[in-house]
């Protein structure tokens, strides 16, 4: 007994409901948010969608190439993470970029950026560079 305070058992089993209603409560969040956003990238032109990441100015953070820079933006490209994840965060994201609401960047737009980032050719093996054997 600590500060005239009985100890109970009930008190970790307490705890762990509420961490996995909070859990649960989180995922089912999660997959409503989901469910708003098509599971498959839609069809999008990639040439189209490479003058729009210019136009649109995902370039100054991004790079030209999507390959990213740690003081202004995330690699985007190649292998971009799943359309759904993508259209999300770019409509609400977490951190530092701004909003594009389908009012700024169209769905089709944003289809055809994804396009091109899924377009971006992978990165040489290591082993294929002379200089890094």
């Amino acid at each position: 007994m600590e500060n005239g305070k009985r100890a109970t058992s009930h008190e970790p089993r307490a705890t762990t409901g509420k961490l996995l209603a909070f859990a649960c409560v989180l995922a089912a969040m999660a997959v409503t948010a989901l469910a708003q956003v098509p599971a498959t990238a839609p069809a999008g032109n990639a040439q189209n969608g490479r003058k729009l990441f210019a136009s649109d100015g995902c370039y100054q953070c991004h790079g030209y190439e999507a390959q990213g820079a740690t003081p202004t933006g995330p690699r985007l490209g190649p292998r971009p993470i799943a359309f759904a994840a993508f259209s999300k965060y770019v409509r609400q994201p977490a951190g530092q970029m701004p909003p594009y609401t389908s009012k700024i960047v169209t769905d089709a737009t944003l289809a055809d950026i994804y396009a091109f980032l899924q377009s971006l050719p992978a990165p040489p093996s290591v082993d294929s560079i002379p200089t890094l054997r």
